[in-house]
């Protein structure tokens, strides 16, 4: 029986797709923002952020042989108020160090608000996010996300990413 460079080809495109399918399969999938417009933000022109603190996570390996090891570690640090205060003054508001002008201020709170595991030792971290009114204490909005990545501080960073880019 004789296989032409037609067959083979098509043999190894299938396996190929079959291969790119399974590994996307082990790739956990975000769960969906969640948000809660009560009030537009857009009614408000300063924030003022509830202080939070840093949070630093790492990676390790030791690698080596008979002879010697070497140890790599990365560390990364985040601070969730930073990543928020970033992502508003882009969207246009002023942060404030104080409640001056009630009226036209929201108070921004951030709190880690869960954890899923994805299998393989994988994590999810969720966050959630309000704004209240500085004025009478009531939410304008709230939004809820998680993030995956490399360390604690890359699921932080893109939870709030993907939490604060669904608000006008």
């Amino acid at each position: 029986m004789m296989i032409n460079r037609t067959t083979i080809c098509l043999f190894i495109a299938v396996l190929i797709t079959g291969i790119l399918v399974s590994c996307s399969a082990l790739i956990p999938k975000l769960n969906p923002v969640t948000i809660v417009k009560k009030e537009a933000t857009s009614n408000y022109k300063y924030v003022y952020i509830a202080p939070t603190g840093n949070l630093t996570s790492g990676t390790s390996s030791i690698y080596g042989n008979n002879a010697s090891l070497v140890g790599v570690q990365a560390n990364k640090t985040v601070n969730p108020g930073d990543v928020i205060s970033g992502i508003l003054t882009k969207k246009g508001f002023i942060r404030v160090p104080k409640l001056n002008s009630p009226n036209e201020t929201m108070i921004i709170n951030y709190g880690e608000s869960g954890r899923r595991e994805t299998g393989l030792g994988g994590y999810t971290i969720e966050v959630t996010i309000q704004f209240i009114s500085a004025n009478n204490n009531q939410l304008i909005c709230s939004c809820t996300a998680e993030g995956q990545g490399a360390t604690e501080a890359d699921d932080i960073r893109q939870a709030i990413t993907r939490c604060l880019s669904g608000l006008n």
